[in-house]
């Protein structure tokens, strides 16, 4: 070996490649909160806000939520609208036709339904007194009230803690996007902007006929997604198969490293004279 060799500089270390992030979907902070940025992959098959064509007749700065295709549309000039991923809960599934946005709040506060109380106590009694604004709130980084004739129809475009359920419809809660959408809608929404929600009739007209991919995601039902959903169910299948099995395992060599930890301190005390009742257990 060179006697320079010693000399040389060392090699340095390679710093590990930046987790990739969507543009619009970095990590922010918001009034003191830092919201963390979305998974790419949660942003695949529609999911992150975009602009798209958009040939329905609502007028520029209109709202319209597809219950059914899990999206929402802010519609813009010259026949284009952005297009947001939503998760749809049971509230949100109550409503349909028009209203306006009465109300707009930074960081809400939360307080469960009546109907949450009754039905999932062990959910929700906690909470019973409400739940002020902030990264544990399930209503998110912002919140759109929806009013109908000057009244509260408890219709909320909001926010969420659970970034996985976009695209997914929900157990409870009315219509969810990531923060970041949460944030970018609130600040281009005006107060008196009228909201649409489709009918069934009305989304297969704009968007087609959906259905839920294997992880329970609103995708357009075409003989390539049916086909798509029976390999990923099978893949899932296997998957969970396999885990089950390492589970297995991983339990049953803990079993016999435990069965011969005990053999060896009953030989230990048995060595010494002392029955296996008084055998002590050693301190760990």
């Amino acid at each position: 070996m060179s006697l320079l060799a010693g000399c040389a500089a060392p090699k340095p270390v390679e710093e590990p490649p930046a987790p990739l992030v969507v543009a619009g979907y970095e990590a922010v902070e918001d009034n003191g909160f830092l919201i963390e940025a979305v998974n790419p992959e949660l942003l695949k098959e529609g999911r992150a806000r975009t602009e798209v064509d958009y040939a329905g007749d609502e007028a520029p700065g209109t709202i319209v939520i597809d219950t059914f295709s899990r999206k929402l549309y802010l519609v813009q000039e010259g026949g284009r609208a952005l297009r947001y991923g939503i998760a749809v809960g049971r509230e949100g599934l109550g409503f349909r036709g028009t209203g306006v946005i009465s109300r707009k709040v930074e960081w809400p506060s939360w307080q469960p339904t009546q109907n949450m109380l009754t039905t999932r106590p062990d959910l929700y009694a906690e909470y019973a007194g409400g739940l002020q604004g902030g990264l544990d709130n399930p209503l998110g980084a912002r919140a759109l009230y929806l009013y109908r004739n000057g009244r509260d129809t408890y219709f909320r475009i909001h926010g969420t803690i659970q970034n996985e359920s976009i695209g997914h419809a929900t157990s409870a809660g009315c219509i969810r996007l990531f923060n970041q959408d949460a944030i970018d809608l609130y600040n281009r929404t005006d107060m008196g902007t009228k909201v649409k929600v489709r009918s069934l009739e009305e989304s297969l007209a704009a968007d087609g006929p959906q259905m839920d991919d294997a992880w329970g995601r609103a995708v357009p039902d075409t003989p390539e997604n049916v086909a798509q959903k029976e390999i990923d169910l099978q893949t899932i299948s296997a998957q969970e198969a396999a885990k089950q099995e390492a589970e297995a395992a991983a339990t049953a060599e803990a079993e016999k490293a435990a069965a011969k930890a005990e053999k060896k301190r009953l030989a230990r005390c048995r060595n010494k004279g002392i029955s296996a009742d008084d055998c002590p257990f050693e301190q760990t």
